[in-house]
């Protein structure tokens, strides 16, 4: 299934039925009088996040979401149906914004959550309705009220309690593939990650959600690379993992790099705890090794942490901090008396 993050769709609410004008004409009746009855409402038209979904794509083929209108009322105070309501069903962490891509409208985190979009009109009044002692027999009624139409923007926001940022072949996905069973593509050259993955990563009886991100290049606010457009998937963590490659000539300088990036980019994102972890010092020496993680604790100014995702040498301290980051609510346990156990591919 393809990946997509942003949809545009064009949706509008049912109009209200109008109202009847009918007299009641019956043999041996003397006294017949209005009988018109209410036009139906029109159907509304909400979104609901559901389960199982994790792209947008069925946005892709239809952008088109009219309600029904509601029906005329009719004679003997029979009213019109009510036309029928349009749900659109969105993934887990959508959010609703107007057709100025800046106002949220509503953002679902949960699922179950649902948010009324646009409103059916309401069905108009019948002349029976208007009946009273002073005007028996009145010729008038409402039409239905009209539908409302509105364009929208639909942007999904991955739910997940990690996130890893890093350049491009810093080695995010083959630390993603080396601690969850996701399979992402893993190659020798820049921009193999083009949407995020997501990964259950577990340590220590709990887990929680890795997402990996494409790579970030200096730029990538201006557009450069693919952009800063997936950084909104990281911005719902509670932690972020920010692998550095440690075969690089100035570690020091792509540190500063991806800093610079999550300031521009706004939103406290730079604000979120960070955990920094050297990857790939498998292809390394013993000093080669505090070389540049004396270079990197000089830039970042805290502790850096030693990993490889290939030889997984130092994953489990490197998840063991990001655990730490994330709150209890936020991690979810294994069940009483399981014995824990350690992560595996």
């Amino acid at each position: 299934m393809k990946f997509l993050d942003l949809a545009k769709v064009y949706i509008r609410s049912g109009a209200g039925g109008n109202g009847c004008i009918s007299f009641r004409r019956e043999k041996s009746v003397e006294y017949g009088g209005p009988d018109g009855g209410d036009g139906g409402r029109g159907g509304d038209v909400t979104a609901v996040a559901v389960d199982g979904l994790n792209t947008l794509i069925d946005f892709r083929y239809q952008q088109h979401f009219f309600a029904n209108n509601g029906r005329p009322g009719q004679g003997s105070q029979r009213s019109g149906a009510s036309g029928d309501d349009i749900v659109l069903k969105v993934p887990v962490g959508t959010e609703i914004l107007d057709e100025d891509q800046e106002t949220v409208i509503a953002d679902l985190t949960e699922v179950g959550d649902q948010v009324q979009l646009a409103k059916g009109g309401n069905g108009g009044f019948g002349n029976l309705h208007f009946k009273s002692s002073t005007n028996q027999a009145p010729r008038r009624s409402n039409p239905g009220q009209e539908g409302v139409e509105r364009t929208l923007w639909l942007r999904l926001k991955l739910i997940a309690d990690a996130g890893l940022l890093g350049l491009p072949n810093a080695g995010k996905s083959t630390f993603l593939a080396s601690t969850s069973n996701a399979r992402p593509k893993i190659a020798d050259y820049p921009f193999t990650t083009l949407h995020p993955n997501l990964g259950v990563v577990g340590v220590d009886g709990a887990e929680f959600v890795v997402a990996d991100i494409p790579g970030l290049i200096a730029g990538a606010h201006e557009g450069r690379g693919i952009g800063d457009r997936f950084l909104g998937h990281v911005e719902r963590c509670a932690v972020l993992l920010h692998l550095v490659d440690s075969t690089s000539e100035d570690v020091a300088g792509d540190y500063r790099t991806i800093i610079n990036e999550l300031e521009a980019y706004g939103g406290h994102l730079a604000d979120k705890p960070r955990v920094t972890a050297l990857n790939k010092v498998d292809a390394l020496d013993d000093e080669e090794r505090a070389e540049q993680k004396a270079a990197l604790e000089a830039e970042t100014g805290g502790p850096v942490l030693m990993m490889s995702g290939v030889s997984r040498e130092g994953l489990t301290e490197v998840l063991r901090a990001v655990r730490a980051e994330i709150t209890e609510d936020r991690l979810r346990q294994k069940k009483a008396g399981e014995e824990p156990q350690a992560w595996q591919p």
